[in-house]
């Protein structure tokens, strides 16, 4: 997940990647039983992840504090580049713990063996919707959907009601109004096709891209150039002079303005087509192979404690996946709640992955 994240301002970088503690205990090799290794267990703990994993900085000392380790996360492109990278990497992984493989590429991962079954504690808090892996491969950790945002200023200024389905977007008061990522290079791209799919199935979502096509829809290759360059809802989009008010995005991405705004407004200036989402659901899992097994195991529990995810909403604007976890003002005053998105399941989009985005592209791109 999740492109829209790039918002979110400065990443903690330095207070990830090179915090240090003393490692506990100690004392003279004499002090040690007989038979004691005198190679000390390791006190450092790297989770993987993509570009986009943020946390605030007396969150995850709390954390270190607590437990006696030390985090160090790696960062390794987008979600698809990070998982790639385990995958060749498999059985000599470069951390202990991977964060962010969707449920879009959740079936490659598990089906490369990647992971050690883990079962969490505190897994019992986690909405069962979410719990995909019934052999605790992966831990579920935060869920966010992807949508169409419209610019409200442009729909009220038109006097035009904003489209609210996939349906109203093929209607010719949208004509040459959309803007999308491409399914091929973006995961918001992606995760709206596969809205598409999960809304008419194999028999009918050529036809509805078909009928996309013709009412003007522009595809750009990711997310950024998409809402900060074409958009013209959003901050950057308006400095860019972007001309379309519908694109994919995020349903997380309103609160985003609002957070960034310069003046900050009172309201969202972008609106949520709520039926337009496909749900990403994001998981953890502790890497076969890893060199601190103990310390990832507690780091996967970190991440679905209710400090973490009360924490992450504006730290990585995802929701939490726990039943404790509170969502922050700025969510409940200006986020929207998708009650119905479409959904396909991971075995399906395993199965069929590559061959629907080859036939997107032959249809929409070529």
């Amino acid at each position: 997940m999740s492109t829209t994240k790039k918002i979110a301002g400065a990443a903690l970088a330095a207070a990830l990647g090179v915090t240090t503690l003393s490692a506990c205990g100690g004392g003279d090799a004499k002090d040690k039983p007989a038979g004691a290794s005198d190679a000390p267990k390791s006190k450092t703990v790297t989770l993987v992840s993509h570009d986009s994993f943020n946390v605030t900085e007396s969150v995850l000392k709390e954390f270190e504090q607590q437990s006696g380790y030390t985090v160090k996360v790696l960062k390794s492109g987008d979600a698809g580049a990070a998982l790639n990278q385990e995958i060749l990497t498999k059985g000599s992984p470069r951390g202990d713990v991977f964060f962010g493989v969707d449920n879009t590429l959740l079936s490659r991962a598990l089906d490369n063996g990647i992971f050690t079954p883990y079962e969490a504690k505190g897994l019992a808090g986690v909405k069962p919707e979410y719990v995909l892996d019934k052999e605790h491969r992966v831990t579920p950790i935060d869920s966010g959907d992807i949508c169409v945002n419209y610019d409200k200023a442009y729909f009220s200024d038109k006097k035009i009601a904003p489209p609210q389905t996939l349906d109203d977007l093929t209607k010719p008061e949208y004509k040459n109004l959309l803007v999308v990522e491409n399914a091929a290079t973006s995961s918001p791209g992606l995760g709206f096709m596969l809205a598409s799919v999960g809304k008419y199935g194999e028999e009918g979502w050529k036809d509805y891209w078909s009928k996309l096509k013709a009412n003007g829809v522009e595809v750009v290759d990711g997310w950024e150039q998409a809402y900060n360059e074409r958009f013209s809802g959003s901050a950057g989009g308006k400095k860019a002079k972007g001309d379309r008010p519908l694109v994919v995005s995020y349903a997380s991405s309103p609160p985003v303005e609002v957070l960034y705004g310069e003046p900050q407004p009172a309201e969202a200036p972008t609106g949520v087509a709520t039926g337009t989402c496909f749900r990403q659901i994001e998981f953890a899992g502790l890497l076969n192979g890893a060199k601190n097994e103990e310390g990832g195991k507690a780091l996967v529990d970190f991440l679905i404690s209710k400090k973490f995810q009360e924490d992450m909403p504006l730290q990585m604007f995802v929701n939490p996946v726990t039943k404790d976890a509170a969502l922050p003002e700025l969510f409940t005053k200006h986020g929207v709640v998708v009650e119905k998105p479409e959904n396909v399941t991971p075995e399906t989009i395993a199965k069929n992955r590559e061959q629907w985005v080859k036939a997107w592209t032959a249809l929409v791109v070529k």
